[in-house]
C-alpha cells in the first residue's frame, strides 16, 4: 500500500492493485474516504468529519500532479 504523504493527520495513499481512474485513498483517526484525482471528486466517505474531507479536498488539489505522477510512476503508465 504505497503511502504518498501525511498531513495534518491524514494519511493520502493508493493500493498496489488499483484501477483506472486515478484515485486516492485518505485516511484518519475517525475513517476513510476515496477522491478521484482529476476532476476532483469524492467517491466515498467512511466515517471522515466533513471538515476533515474538505481538508483533504484542499490537499489533494494542491498535489494533484504529484500523485498522479506517483500513481504514473507505480503502476507503469503513461
Amino acid at each position: 500500500m504505497p503511502e504518498l504523504f501525511r498531513m495534518f493527520g491524514i494519511r493520502f495513499f493508493f493500493f498496489s492493485n488499483e484501477h483506472l481512474p486515478i484515485h486516492v485513498h485518505v485516511r484518519n483517526a475517525d475513517g476513510t474516504a476515496k477522491f478521484e484525482i482529476k476532476p476532483l471528486k469524492l467517491i466515498e466517505n467512511k466515517g471522515m468529519k466533513q471538515k476533515d474531507i474538505y481538508l483533504a479536498e484542499s490537499i489533494i488539489e494542491e498535489n494533484a500532479d504529484i500523485i498522479e505522477q506517483k500513481w504514473n510512476e507505480y503502476f507503469g503508465t503513461k
